[in-house]
């Protein structure tokens, strides 16, 4: 801090990161405040100011040289582990002042010569009893990895084998395209076939061990079942989230049009990404693109957006907190709670600019090959290019990261689509080339517009196109509008609407991937 901030600083009291001592005189209660702070994000402790009335009693030159070699002696031998501390004087009326710059520190939890372990609370500390916010501290600089832990008692038996199927199928496309494992040959494989196809000789366990899904002493780890846990929350019990559509804009309200009953979205993160999706589809509004046209249309959020902050939500989580993700959706606003605030010292102001210091690594590099995300740090800047009013909330109250998306009202959402609809028009990539001006949100105009791009389809097929706003696979399609799911109905059901220019697939390269699913045509 310069001399100009510390003196203003001193007019405006002691906070979380500045602290205020007439003098060093109990070495014992100065360690602590170090060790706070390096157990937090650093801070500034100011020596020749009183901390009850901030009235400065200036060092004499001899003083400041035995404060000087007193931090020192603190730092080496009240903090354990030892720290490191930068200490600078500022000249005042009648004297100087001792300003010690203590950093955050790499090798947390910090404790004092008794073994107590300190946090700042405030303009104050407090002492640290759980081992949740311990392991948080850990998980912080790097000593511990909580994806990586052991579930006790848990066996390669309580993971799903068609879960890491398709973890393995995308994982290693190439491998098994190339041994003829896809589609129909692929599902009908059991795991040890499928991994002996990758590594020869290796069966699942053994290919999960050599993946460290399964560590040396044989337990499951923590990432392992979170993605592809049968049963996750019999083992990880607040792994999991909360869904509540309020009436109101009162998180306090006792009624709500929708909640998703704790059974429901029990499960892997996959099982709960597409459960939290669900959710957001049947609660937010929709536009529709027709009077007699069955689609929910384009949601009043972005769906990308939604899909961005709903994966950090899940994979960035802090996998120490004993609480489950929470989702808000008020009259007025979204909001998403996710556990722990954020990690490595990052502020909003760096996430917003697409900085990227995952949480859970191993948890972050693995969950690419089940959920849509590119894990290359760009999703948070994709979902803000959305043009939402989005804000960030970083607790430590709460010791939570918190997004609120504030939901459009009456015209913006019409106007968010006109926009949505006129940059198809001036895309070069469509071949559209209508002016801005071809297109209003009349939906006699939309529905003539939509029928010269694809031929007219019945109102059962506009239903698939309706349901597959949010990817589907062949399966879920058929199962909603009640057939059986073989090539027959396929081809009838799906493969004429992708045909026709209303679904694509999400891996077209592949028709016949395991994991292929169909979704609204962005053409």
């Amino acid at each position: 801090m310069k001399e100009i901030d510390i003196i203003q600083q001193i007019k405006s009291g002691e906070v979380s990161k500045v602290q205020f001592k007439e003098r060093l005189l109990d070495s014992y209660d100065i360690g602590c405040e170090l060790v706070a702070f390096s157990n937090a994000r650093g801070g500034t402790l100011v020596v020749g100011v009183k901390d009850k009335t901030g009235s400065v009693n200036p060092l004499s030159y001899l003083e400041v040289q035995e404060t000087t070699n007193t931090l020192g002696n603190i730092a080496s031998e009240n903090v354990v582990p030892a720290i490191l501390v930068d200490v600078e004087t500022i000249s005042v009326d009648d004297g100087s002042l001792v300003v010690a710059h203590i950093k955050e520190g790499v090798n947390k939890p910090y404790h004092d010569n008794r073994g107590i372990v300190w946090v700042k609370n405030g303009a104050d500390k407090r002492k640290v009893f759980d081992n949740a916010e311990l392991a948080e501290m850990m998980t912080n600089c790097g000593s511990f990895s909580p994806d990586e832990a052991g579930v006790r008692d848990a066996t390669i038996k309580d993971l799903d084998e068609n879960t890491i199927k398709t973890f393995l199928s995308n994982k290693f496309e190439k491998v098994l395209v190339r041994k003829g494992l896809v589609g129909d040959a692929l599902r009908e494989a059991s795991l040890d076939t499928v991994c002996s196809a990758i590594a020869s000789g290796h069966d699942g366990e053994k290919l999960l061990r050599n993946l460290r899904f399964i560590r040396p002493d044989g337990k499951i780890t923590v990432a392992a079942m979170l993605l592809f846990g049968k049963y996750t929350q019999r083992w990880l019990p607040v792994m999991t989230a909360k869904c509540i559509c309020f009436v109101g804009n009162n998180l306090g309200g006792t009624q709500f049009r929708d909640k998703v009953n704790d059974a429901d979205i029990e499960g892997n993160l996959l099982h709960q990404f597409e459960t939290i999706m669900d959710f957001f589809t049947r609660n937010l509004r929709h536009i529709q693109v027709g009077d007699e046209f069955n689609s929910q249309g384009v949601l009043e959020i972005p769906y990308i957006s939604l899909v961005e902050f709903t994966v950090n939500a899940l994979v960035h989580r802090s996998l120490n907190a004993t609480a489950p993700i929470r989702i808000f959706i008020f009259d007025d606003r979204v909001e998403i709670h996710s556990p722990g605030t954020l990690p490595n010292g990052l502020s909003v102001d760096d996430i917003v600019v697409g900085t990227s210091m995952p949480r859970n690594m191993f948890l972050f590099t693995n969950a690419i090959h089940l959920l849509p995300y590119t894990g290359a740090g760009s999703g948070m800047l994709r979902a803000l290019s959305e043009n939402m009013n989005v804000s960030f909330t970083n607790n430590d109250r709460t010791n939570e990261f918190v997004i609120t998306i504030n939901r459009p009202v009456g015209n913006q959402v019409n106007g968010n689509l006109d926009t949505k609809l006129r940059h198809l028009d001036t895309n070069p990539d469509t071949g559209l080339g209508h002016s801005d001006t071809d297109l209003d949100t009349n939906s006699d105009t939309l529905n003539a517009y939509l029928d010269t791009k694809h031929p007219k389809i019945t109102n059962k097929q506009k239903d698939i196109v309706n349901f597959c706003s949010v990817p589907r696979s062949s399966k879920e399609i058929l199962d909603r509008i009640g057939v059986t799911n073989h090539s027959k109905n396929r081809q009838t059901y799906i493969m004429s609407l992708v045909e026709a220019g209303y679904l694509e697939m999400t891996n077209p390269e592949h028709p016949n991937a395991s994991n292929q699913k169909y979704r609204r045509s962005k053409k």
